[in-house]
């Protein structure tokens, strides 16, 4: 199956190649991925965070890809669906970290040149995976990603390090990284650094530059794509009905879905 802009985001391409999003989700819960994939299921979720990144990506894509984004959006975008009434004060927000990033010289010179909304795909031991590139500098061996987050700073509890990380390791960014590095190498034949352009939700908005160069972050990378070769095989055997999904029993899906089959000894209810 060929990808295309109209097609990336559909179920349909989902099951023919995997992404970094989608591998996540099952990562957190394979019976409530799966649903949703098959459309058995839709989440009840608050989608403004998802509508503010989109408004600022259009935003950097082009002027025409950010009126399309309005126009397709209206509902959620404007008081009453109607733009006369003015936007809603979350995007009037989004305007201000639009500003943020257009006045300042490196995003400038850094992530404007680039090609963006570039599809790449490619295999990763044997498995079909895709991925969106928000802007690719190939000339000069690098691509960059937009990413919002309500505080650049502020840690992110992690409960199998028993720590607080930054949003780059809490939200599996170093997995999307090393996954596009991969799939533009083989797509492009260009070893490309990866960059983060990040702008917070404050106000004013808090904005910085991110780079995967140290040596930790190396490993970050190379832990990140090795989990994948480890876990992917189950997920596409999930997809494929060869295995029953295994059932986190906290999330949204598992409790709606929830039967009760037995009795659980009080001195082992599991607690979060």
């Amino acid at each position: 199956m060929k990808l295309t802009q109209d097609n990336y985001y559909s179920h349909d391409t989902d099951f023919k190649y995997m992404s970094v999003s989608i591998f996540k989700d099952f990562m957190k819960c394979e019976a409530a991925t799966l649903a949703m994939l098959k459309e058995d299921w839709e989440p009840n979720r608050d989608n403004t965070a998802l509508l503010v990144g989109n408004y600022l990506h259009s935003n950097f894509e082009s002027p025409e890809a950010h009126e399309k984004f309005l126009s397709d959006n209206k509902k959620f975008l404007y008081k009453y669906g109607n733009p006369e009434k003015g936007i809603k004060s979350q995007y009037k927000q989004a305007d201000s970290m639009i500003s943020v990033l257009d006045h300042d010289e490196a995003f400038r010179n850094v992530y404007e040149p680039g090609q963006k909304e570039v599809i790449v795909t490619g295999e990763i031991e044997g498995f079909a995976w895709k991925g969106k590139i928000d802007s690719l500098v190939l000339d000069q061996n690098y691509f960059c990603d937009l990413k919002t987050t309500a505080d650049i700073h502020k840690g992110i509890y992690d409960p199998e390090i028993r720590r607080k990380v930054p949003f780059v390791k809490a939200y599996g960014y170093y997995m999307q990284m090393a996954v596009y590095q991969e799939l533009i190498k083989q797509q492009f034949g260009v070893e490309c650094q990866p960059f983060i352009f990040a702008v917070s939700k404050q106000d004013p908005p808090d904005k910085m530059a991110i780079d995967f160069n140290s040596v930790d972050d190396g490993y970050e990378l190379d832990d990140a794509l090795e989990f994948i070769k480890d876990n992917q095989e189950r997920v596409w055997d999930v997809m494929n009905g060869e295995v029953k999904p295994k059932r986190c029993g906290k999330c949204e899906y598992c409790r709606m879905t929830n039967v009760i089959d037995n009795f659980t000894h009080a001195s082992e209810i599991e607690v979060d």
